[in-house]
């Protein structure tokens, strides 16, 4: 069985479902500069499979780390946080 033993939870919004089961979660956070020490803002676009249909544009959800089930999808949708 390929699980991982402590799979990644990231909490973001949805900014695409045009995908049949797959959505697009846009996850924002804040980073350290290595040299500047100053605080900057990264986003980064995840595809999380979502079997059930059942959130919308602008949802916040949280996703969690899985198996591949794709080319680029390897996370799965746990929780709607709205």
């Amino acid at each position: 069985m390929n699980t991982t033993s402590n799979p990644k939870e990231l909490t973001g919004t949805i900014v695409s479902d045009k995908m049949q089961k797959t959505v697009v979660v846009l996850v924002k956070r804040y980073v350290k500069h290595p040299k500047y020490h100053k605080y900057m803002k990264i986003s980064k676009r995840y595809k999380a499979h979502n079997p059930e249909l059942s959130v919308a544009i602008g949802d916040t959800v949280t996703i969690r780390e899985c198996r591949p089930m794709s080319k680029d999808k390897h996370f799965i949708l746990i929780a709607n946080n709205a």
